[in-house]
């Protein structure tokens, strides 16, 4: 039976939920009359047993029983691991200089 379930790899875009990610499946599809290429972009909500995605990683997720209202899919496995850079607004206006007010007043007293 294992054979029948559909399989997904996609991409994390959210882990907030507890033992639940939201993952982003791109599907590339021929417009039957004009021939042209369509990109189609599908969320599903997956379940994360051990809450171990975080957002950035590449999974591959596998149809099972319906856990909750909207959860049909489970993580099978992590392919690979995405590095999301945390920064505070804080850290930005320092690395632009725009943080510090001091270094201004000593110019403008100079």
């Amino acid at each position: 039976m294992n054979g029948k379930r559909k399989n997904r790899v996609g991409l994390v875009v959210s882990d907030k939920m507890d033992k639940t990610v939201v993952v982003s499946v791109e599907d590339f599809r021929t417009h039957p009359l004009y021939k042209k290429t369509i990109k189609r972009v599908v969320k599903y909500k997956a379940h994360d047993a051990k809450n171990e995605c975080r957002s950035g990683d590449t999974v591959r997720i596998t149809e099972t029983r319906p856990l909750s209202k909207d959860k049909r899919w489970r993580v099978a496995e992590i392919l690979t691991k995405g590095e999301v850079a945390e920064i505070q607004p804080k850290e930005i206006d320092v690395e632009l200089g725009k943080g510090d007010d001091s270094d201004q007043q000593q110019t403008q007293d100079s």
